[in-house]
């Protein structure tokens, strides 16, 4: 691999520093490539721009590798043609032989507003696999969502599940594509349940675990969080609300896991309970904390920027407390290289609790 870059006088000088910035992180990636690569995984950012716009100086603007794939996306403003054109050039010419696709997400709700030729869109809509920890997902440039498949941030938490559980059960909350539980009954898991409320997005969980050699078949359940983590825990999940009846959830019985993965979106808001990780994480703790055997490990995650990391620490801690269970150590967990934080305060932030 090389980052050196066209002869100065072919680069469009509207252009240039970008160029710059994209030459600059890849050469600050290239001992996490080298590594990644010797780890089976080809999976990774190679461009992470911020929202305040101080990471890699192009602010909103992200560059993926996911395996064959290479998926430019910018959130705040569009890429101009001329500095698109750029960019593929020099992937080119340092990665050659991926297949770029550029989603705009810089309209509101983030939703991909450029279209694609026919021939385009076909590429785009191709389902391809990538790899990471020698673990195979399914991945699309384009698809009925939003964001990727397999969020490349939550690698550091995916490695770390997969360091813990060999032989143990695992609880994977909000489980999305099921990445995290994929992983874990690829690392040997004895049992692996993933709950989410999405079946599209099992359904790519199901793929996940049939593109992979696992020792044992995880578990996938439609469920809203409430439901599923209420009966797990014990608290127990009416049928009916205020005289109001609840939609149908899957009867679970009360269950502790070894180890549970709590991922919450930002906020969500169904007839079982409110998903808030700003105002009210609590609500979404303390069912997840006991479904967790005594003596087992919770993994926690909160990916809201503006909440600080401590003190969401301290407020499960005392939630923990009010629910008659000790947090006995805890360990955060950091987002790899390819994520640069200067201020060692990353947006995304995960922390192991073991209770």
């Amino acid at each position: 691999m090389s980052a050196d870059q066209p002869a100065p006088h072919l680069i469009d000088p509207a252009v240039a520093p970008l160029i710059d910035r994209l030459a600059a992180a890849f050469v600050a990636r290239e001992a996490l490539i080298n590594q990644c690569h010797a780890e089976h995984t080809d999976a990774y950012r190679l461009f992470h721009g911020s929202v305040e716009g101080r990471l890699e100086n192009e602010s909103g603007l992200t560059v993926d590798r996911y395996g064959e794939l290479l998926i430019v996306q910018s959130f705040h403003r569009p890429l101009q043609p001329a500095q698109l054109d750029a960019l593929a050039a020099f992937y080119a010419e340092v990665m050659p032989g991926l297949i770029l696709v550029y989603n705009d997400r810089s309209q509101s709700n983030s939703r991909i507003a450029n279209p694609l030729s026919p021939e385009q869109m076909a590429i785009a809509t191709q389902p391809r696999q990538c790899q990471e920890l020698g673990v195979n997902y399914r991945i699309q440039a384009r698809h009925a969502g939003q964001d990727p498949w397999l969020f490349l941030d939550m690698r550091a938490g995916r490695r770390r599940v997969m360091q813990e559980v060999a032989g143990k059960t695992v609880l994977n909350l909000f489980a999305y594509t099921c990445g995290v539980g994929i992983a874990a009954a690829k690392a040997g898991a004895r049992h692996v349940v993933n709950i989410d409320f999405a079946e599209s997005s099992l359904a790519i969980g199901r793929e996940n675990a049939h593109l992979n050699e696992l020792p044992t078949r995880p578990r996938f359940i439609k469920s809203d969080f409430f439901a599923a983590a209420r009966q797990f825990s014990g608290i127990g999940q009416p049928k009916f609300v205020r005289g109001r009846s609840l939609p149908p959830f899957p009867k679970l019985d009360k269950q502790a896991f070894d180890l549970v993965f709590l991922d919450p979106p930002r906020h969500a808001k169904s007839l079982f309970g409110v998903v808030d990780v700003i105002n009210d994480y609590s609500a979404l703790f303390k069912p997840a904390l006991l479904s967790t055997a005594a003596g087992g490990t919770l993994i926690c995650c909160n990916n809201v920027a503006e909440v600080a990391r401590e003190p969401w620490l301290e407020q499960m801690q005392r939630s923990a407390v009010k629910a008659g269970r000790e947090i006995r150590e805890f360990e955060w967990i950091y987002p790899e290289s390819d994520f640069p934080s200067p201020d060692g305060q990353p947006p995304l932030k995960m922390v192991l609790l073991r209770v």
